[in-house]
C-alpha cells in the first residue's frame, strides 16, 4: 500500500503563480494541493485549519508577510515551510530560514526541482539548494558581526571531529544520503549525528546548522 500523498498549501499573493503551481502539481500522485491563500494571514489561518504537510510560502504579501507567517507557523510546530522568493528579496530569505523555514526556492525554479524540494522537505530532509544558498549566505557573511561569528565558532567547538565533518557537509547543502556517501557512513548514522547537532548547536533544523557553519567562517 502506497503512503498518502503530501498535502500542500500554496500561499502567494499572485493568482498566476498560484494557478501555475496548481496546474503543475495537479497531475502528481504523491502531492496534492489542499488549499491556496493570497496573503500571509489567510495562509496561517488556512494552515491551522487544513493541517498541510508542507507550505509553499511567498515572502512579500499583504496583511502578513511570509517571514512573519513562517515565524507564526514555526512557533506552533506547524507544517514544514518552503519559502518562495526572488533575488530582490534575499535579505528576507535568510531571516526566514533563521526563523525555522525548511528551505527556499526561487520562483523561476524548474518544475521538476520544485517537486523534488517538496518531496525532500516532506520526508524530513530540508531543501538547501547548494548554489543559491551559498550565494545568499556569502552575500551576508561580510555583514556578520564579529561577536556573531565568534558565537558560531564557539558552538562548533562543542562538536566532535566527526560531528564537525557532518555539520560542514550539511553547510554545503548535502542531503543525508549525500553526507553518508561523502563521509563513508550509513544514512542512520548520519541521521543520529544530525540529531546531536540540533542539541549541541541549539538549532531546530538543518538550515540553521548551515547558517551557523557559514557564520563561523573558514576553519
Amino acid at each position: 500500500m502506497s503512503p498518502p500523498p503530501t498535502r500542500l498549501l500554496v500561499v502567494d499573493d499572485d493568482p498566476l503563480v498560484r494557478s501555475a503551481l496548481g496546474l503543475m502539481l495537479g497531475g502528481q500522485d504523491d502531492v496534492v494541493v489542499v488549499g491556496e491563500a493570497g496573503d500571509g494571514r489567510a495562509g496561517v489561518d488556512l494552515a491551522r485549519r487544513l493541517r498541510p504537510d508542507v507550505v509553499l510560502m511567498d515572502i512579500r504579501m499583504p496583511h502578513l508577510n511570509g517571514l512573519d507567517a513562517t515565524r507564526e507557523l514555526m512557533a506552533e510546530e506547524g507544517p514544514r515551510v518552503i519559502v518562495l522568493t526572488t533575488f530582490d528579496a534575499d535579505e528576507h530569505v535568510l531571516a526566514a530560514l533563521s526563523a525555522g523555514a525548511d528551505g527556499f526556492l526561487l520562483k523561476d525554479t524548474a518544475p521538476a526541482e520544485i517537486l523534488t524540494a517538496i518531496r525532500r522537505v516532506a520526508a524530513g530532509d530540508p531543501m538547501l539548494s547548494p548554489s543559491v544558498t551559498r550565494t545568499l549566505i556569502e552575500r551576508f557573511r561580510a555583514d556578520v558581526p564579529d561577536d556573531r561569528a565568534g558565537r558560531a565558532r564557539a558552538r562548533l567547538d562543542r562538536l566532535t571531529e566527526r560531528e564537525l565533518d557532518v555539520a560542514l557537509a550539511v553547510g554545503r547543502g548535502l542531503s543525508n544520503a549525500e553526507v553518508a556517501r561523502t563521509l563513508h557512513l550509513s544514512v542512520p548514522t548520519v541521521k543520529a549525528h544530525v540529531s546531536r547537532l540540533f542539541d549541541k548547536l541549539e538549532v531546530t533544523n538543518r538550515v540553521q546548522i548551515a547558517i551557523c557553519v557559514h557564520d563561523a567562517g573558514p576553519a
